[in-house]
């Protein structure tokens, strides 16, 4: 029978006692936690253990006896610490000592029952005991060939790490209390406490109070009736500013929460959330810094409206040469005319717009601004918005375009089918034989002519305009982008991964220390931390934005016939 020890390497210099942990029979190891000193009372020592197990809800025990070489080793003392076995009746009774002037442990153990006649190996496994309380062991999703030995194993190590994550309440006894019963472990010689954390608990509960009642207030009105009808719940729906502010309201809804943490992993995530906020807000407050230093939003709103009115003239430019002969190509003269003119009229309308707006909009940035205190995210969710403003004269471009060579494509399809002798059957939704009469085939020739002597006139209006559609759609998609970015990142768990990788451990590692014939194996265990890939894909938030759902074939076959592109879509809305 092998026989495993955990062994805290903080308790390698302690004196004589008694070595208390828990004993896990499906392994047939012992971790130990702590060593009590002489003198005690067992009976002190039974009703702490008992104390400490209604707390843990671990099965804590006596597993053996502790001897230092340092002190004098006397017949006494071996006498005394092998008849404790009887007191402290626990199979097997481990007995571990450290020999004078050596670097090697004996160890041997007592069992009334043996359940082998072979003669015990002992492996000695050495573990920091700060590290792995603090640390948490997350399952390997990498398995390869031995997946369901390598699972066993780590199953195993979870029992090591649960168990001495559970024994906090063991820990927080240190040798300056005046209790009966002295004991060793990593915080013996004080518990690790610190004063500002301690002074930022005390008062972030009524700042949690204060910000929970905010939050309710502010979650009442968005919830009222008021925001449902059309124009705001319309405007609610498609401004990515608004979709931002309820995400980072439902992200302080958790931060403020009352309910504590069940789980490491809810724990982490609320962290996670605690510091993007902070991160957020931070980098927001450098960006509001930063134009309202040297009048930097005067000199953007000087510079608006000369962009908007180069625009224009550049879309006028673009709209002449469509009307003339583009790229040599002979277009219908009547139909260019009439679109040319058509879209002219709306530049100038939209032209018309800006200069009308042009007094106000130093005012207008100058509030719009003060929106970064919010986050960074808000005042780029704001950038998409106004973005998606300034270029609402290419949408019109692009949706006029689209649904007149949809509705050419669709045309042409149809009329097609009528030729072949087929019809579309919408309530069947498939193509049957259908058979036409001579003036059916005749309208049905004359306006397959008609539309297909006009499809090129109108494709190369939709596809100068969907070019600018996409173009601005780009620039929206890398702000949403980075929007993400910002929100899901788990920057508290990478900034753990790298000042402290022990706490994210993926797995252990066991280095020899001692190996000889007839002396106990000795291994020191150290954690393996997790990738930082890992770190991201474990702890990443989750946020509103989502990715788009079509394909590239989808998305090329829906700019062939014409259909319209969305930017990326919020999760839960429907897609026209």
């Amino acid at each position: 029978m092998v026989l495993k020890v955990f062994f805290p390497s903080c308790c390698a210099t302690a004196e004589s006692g008694l070595l208390v942990g828990r004993w896990i029979p499906e392994q047939n190891s012992a971790v130990v936690l702590a060593v009590v000193h002489f003198p005690f009372i067992p009976g002190q020592v039974k009703q702490y253990l008992s104390e400490v197990q209604r707390v843990t809800q671990i099965n804590m025990c006596v597993l053996g006896s502790w001897s230092n070489s340092k002190q004098e080793k006397e017949e006494v003392l071996d006498k005394f610490l092998e008849d404790l076995s009887t007191i402290f009746s626990h199979e097997p009774w481990i007995q571990l000592s450290k020999e004078r002037d050596s670097k090697f442990w004996s160890c041997c153990i007592f069992q009334k029952y043996p359940s082998s006649p072979k003669e015990d190996e002992f492996i000695l496994v050495y573990y920091d005991q700060r590290k792995v309380m603090l640390s948490q062991l997350h399952p390997t999703d990498n398995l390869t060939t031995s997946a369901d030995h390598k699972g066993n194993d780590a199953s195993k190590l979870g029992a090591v790490f649960d168990t001495v994550a559970k024994s906090k309440v063991l820990f927080m006894t240190d040798r300056y209390d005046d209790g009966p019963i002295k004991l060793t472990h990593w915080q013996s010689e004080g518990v690790e406490a610190s004063i500002i954390v301690e002074l930022m608990k005390q008062a972030s509960v009524p700042v949690c109070m204060l910000l929970t009642f905010l939050l309710s207030l502010v979650s009442s009105v968005c919830k009222s009736r008021v925001l449902k009808f059309w124009p705001l719940s319309f405007i609610w729906s498609k401004l990515s500013t608004c979709e931002q502010l309820g995400h980072r309201l439902e992200h302080l809804q958790i931060i403020s929460s009352n309910r504590k943490a069940q789980n490491q992993t809810q724990l982490m995530r609320k962290a996670n959330i605690f510091v993007s906020l902070l991160i957020d807000m931070a980098l927001g407050i450098l960006l509001m810094s930063w134009l309202y230093r040297e009048n930097r939003i005067g000199q953007l709103a000087d510079t608006l409206i000369p962009v908007a009115d180069h625009i224009a003239k550049e879309l006028q430019d673009l709209l002449q040469w469509l009307m003339g002969v583009p790229a040599g190509l002979k277009m219908n003269r009547a139909l260019d005319q009439v679109l040319g003119r058509f879209f002219l009229y709306h530049i100038h309308l939209w032209i018309s717009y800006i200069h009308l707006m042009s007094p106000f909009i130093e005012m207008i940035l100058w509030y719009v601004g003060l929106s970064a205190c919010l986050g960074l995210t808000v005042a780029l969710s704001i950038l998409s918005d106004i973005i998606a403003l300034l270029t609402f004269h290419i949408y019109c471009f692009y949706v006029y375009g689209a649904r007149l060579y949809c509705l050419k494509i669709y045309g042409l399809s149809s009329l097609w089918r009528l030729f072949r002798g087929k019809k579309w059957n919408v309530l069947r939704q498939r193509v049957d034989s259908c058979s036409y009469d001579l003036d059916q085939l005749f309208i049905g020739t004359l306006l397959f002519t008609i539309l297909l002597f006009l499809l090129p006139t109108t494709a190369l209006y939709y596809l100068v305009f969907t070019l600018l559609r996409l173009l601005v759609v780009v620039v929206q998609g890398l702000i949403h982008l980075l929007v993400d970015l910002i929100d899901s990142l788990p920057l508290y768990s990478v900034i753990l991964r790298l000042c402290r990788s022990y706490r994210l451990a993926a797995s252990v590692k066991f280095r020899v220390l001692e190996q000889k014939a007839g002396k106990p194996l000795r291994l020191l265990m150290q954690i393996n931390p997790l990738s930082y890939g890992s770190v991201v894909q474990t702890y990443r938030l989750t946020t509103y934005a989502c990715y788009p759902k079509d394909s590239w074939s989808s998305l090329c076959k829906k700019l062939f016939v014409g259909e319209l592109i969305y930017p990326w879509k919020h999760k839960g809305e429907k897609q026209d």
